[in-house]
């Protein structure tokens, strides 16, 4: 539990929040008093599971279904949690999925299925969620960004280094752009993390990700979880915007 207050009560939408990171960033926001709501694609059972263990621990939770890749769904899912929540004072920009494609495989449909899910995805929910965040005085958007942004990714993942590296830049433009509005934008880049997202990488590789961890493990979802709950304070992070977070164990140090 963070030694502050300003969370309680506060309306809180995670996408991807089935499992991984967005299952633990919505169960750290419940944990600090906030009223979350979380969105799945296809894990409907996971999320409806984990939110009736968050009301049965004393908190508010909701689930909200959709693709967030498809522009209608965007804007049905940000109405639908605003409405079960009353409104919305914090977007957490998780959904995402790697899609590793040598170049001479490479083609359209699936650059447009990495930029979809993992950039698009953030304007979309970003435009219909910022009326509702204006009208919070305690507003701020957390987007999801990667190490893979910082130095490439591993081979064959240059689309999806690509699609990150441009949720880097969007969230220091998004910054910038509603910083009059007092909605504040960051981005946690995480490094190697134990959860579902890595269940296709080769054993080798995550080897290989591990050696070069100073802290000498991997990442857990815990270890972002918090991060989140830390930028949405507006007691500990008031003044921070347009950042990057690296949550790496020292992997990449910029």
């Amino acid at each position: 539990m963070i030694p502050v207050d300003d969370l309680v009560g506060m309306k809180v939408l995670v996408t991807g929040a089935s499992s991984g990171i967005g299952a633990a960033a919505a169960s750290a926001f419940s944990r600090s008093g906030a009223e979350v709501c979380l969105h799945y694609y296809s894990g409907k059972e996971a999320a409806e599971t984990l939110a009736a263990e968050l009301r049965a621990a004393g908190g508010k939770a909701h689930v909200v279904g959709g693709d967030v890749s498809r522009a209608p769904d965007t804007e049905r899912i940000v109405k639908e949690a605003a409405e079960l929540m009353g409104g919305l004072d914090c977007l957490v920009n998780n959904a995402g999925a790697i899609g590793r494609v040598a170049v001479s495989d490479f083609d359209e449909a699936i650059y447009e299925q990495v930029f979809d899910l993992n950039t698009r995805s953030i304007l979309r929910m970003v435009r219909h969620a910022a009326p509702l965040l204006r009208e919070s005085d305690r507003a701020s958007i957390i987007n999801l960004g990667s190490i893979a942004a910082r130095h490439g990714g591993n081979k064959g993942s240059g689309v999806y280094a690509a699609a990150k590296a441009a949720v880097h830049s969007l969230t220091r433009s998004l910054a910038k752009e509603l910083a009059g509005d007092g909605i504040r934008v960051n981005a946690l880049a995480p490094g190697v993390i134990e959860t579902p997202f890595h269940d296709e990488t080769p054993h080798a590789a995550m080897n290989a990700a591990l050696n070069a961890i100073p802290l000498g493990r991997l990442g857990t979802a815990e270890d972002c979880a918090w991060s989140f709950v830390f930028l949405a304070s507006p007691t500990m992070a008031g003044f921070i915007t347009g950042q990057i977070i690296d949550i790496n164990g020292g992997q990449y140090m910029p």
